[in-house]
């Protein structure tokens, strides 16, 4: 049987810094190699650090980056998982008090809402305030916001790159 080989990011939006050994730790154990992320302050939450790695890994290793990184709730962080034969892409994004939130992604990057999902929210909805509201939440309209400030931060950050170790 051939693994499914993928790739993705991870953006730790914002950490504390004395957490951060402990994400390099958590990330290694997934990955099952070491990992040394270059930390840099991140402006939009005071004493906290943010960091981006790049990974390749077998489908599936985005779920599990997550699993790994949600156990400190005080994180802020993003995961995404490319498409692969056979699997849609990720993303998957963690925001304190809202916990984590996964969608399909097209090959472009964009979420994608199933023909179910619309269906149901059409007909539960109660008003046209209802559905938008709706769309938002099926959208992840909610960790958006709360991340907006803490992607801007990371623009032209430098790419680190993990690789699974298969």
């Amino acid at each position: 049987m051939q693994r499914r080989s993928t790739q993705g990011v991870v953006f730790v939006h914002a950490c504390p810094k004395a957490l951060c050994q402990h994400v390099e730790w958590s990330l290694e154990r997934v990955i099952g190699a070491p990992v040394s992320l270059t930390w840099a302050e991140q402006p939009a939450t005071h004493g906290s650090y943010r960091a981006e790695v790049s990974w390749t890994g077998s489908a599936g290793t985005g779920s599990k980056l997550v699993a790994a990184l949600k156990q400190w709730p005080m994180l802020r962080f993003e995961v995404t998982e490319e498409p692969s034969q056979g699997c849609d892409g990720e993303r998957m994004s963690y925001v304190p008090g809202h916990g984590v939130f996964r969608t399909p992604m097209s090959a472009n990057g964009d979420l994608m809402i199933t023909e179910q999902q619309l269906r149901h929210l059409a007909a539960t909805a109660t008003s046209v305030e209802a559905f938008r509201h709706g769309v938002d939440d099926l959208l992840g309209a909610a960790w958006d916001d709360d991340l907006e400030s803490h992607r801007h931060a990371g623009d032209g950050a430098p790419p680190t790159w993990l690789h699974q170790v298969v």
